[in-house]
């Protein structure tokens, strides 16, 4: 089988230190922020160059916390419920034959300066913390935007969201630089499409804090926040 050799450039530094929670899709939660900082040997200022023309930014990455042998032509996508099978290439499943994966993001701004710079800071990100990062490239509207363009299975339920309910004293416990980002993912339902016990308690590991909350009749209701160790 052939294969191809492809250069990590760099990683993420995000608040997923897990896998739950993160949103389903790049730019769902556009009060996200991440940074992209590269390897020593691709921090060079000319690769730059002009990216600061362009308000959005394809990352291209891989699934290193999905890696498995071998593949499977069909996936059970969580918009579906985790109950129906679908292609592997009509969806974004981590579990593919090769793990890249892809999301559209804001450039923030890029930090030119200090031991990390160049580096970019962006918005929108669904990225684990630590995610390896192949490649950036620059959003192009006249030939990535489609307004008109079919989605498939992935607009089921595309309008379903959820009420917070987050105690006063609760939410003063979450950084105020966070709390954005943090409503609107919980807003989101981080839940798996499958769960829908109102008596089980979840627990989202976002930043330095976790959430835990319960889910019932539209309503999600943060129940406890925690400072993580460390």
């Amino acid at each position: 089988m052939a294969t191809v050799e492809m250069q990590v450039i760099g990683h993420i530094k995000s608040d997923f230190p897990s896998k739950f929670g993160i949103p389903r899709q790049s730019g769902l939660v556009q009060a996200l922020r991440a940074r992209v900082v590269l390897e020593p040997e691709y921090r060079v200022r000319e690769a730059f160059r002009g990216l600061e023309g362009f308000s959005h930014l394809w990352l291209l990455w891989e699934f290193s916390e999905s890696r498995r042998k071998g593949w499977s032509p069909t996936v059970r996508p969580p918009r579906l419920g985790g109950n129906q099978r679908v292609g592997v290439f009509a969806s974004r499943s981590p579990f593919r034959p090769s793990p890249i994966g892809i999301s559209c993001v804001t450039l923030e701004r890029i930090d030119w300066d200090g031991g990390e710079g160049p580096a970019l800071v962006v918005g929108g990100a669904d990225l684990l913390d630590g995610t390896p990062i192949l490649d950036i490239k620059p959003y192009v509207p006249l030939a990535d935007c489609h307004p008109q363009a079919a989605g498939g299975f992935s607009e089921a339920h595309k309008g379903d969201g959820l009420s917070v309910d987050f105690p006063p004293s609760l939410l003063e416990k979450v950084p105020l630089a966070l709390r954005e980002a943090l409503l609107g993912l919980l807003a989101g339902d981080p839940r798996p499409a499958y769960h829908q016990d109102p008596r089980r308690v979840y627990g989202l590991p976002f930043g330095p804090v976790e959430v835990r909350f319960t889910v019932e009749g539209g309503v999600l209701w943060v129940r406890e926040v925690e400072t993580r160790p460390g």
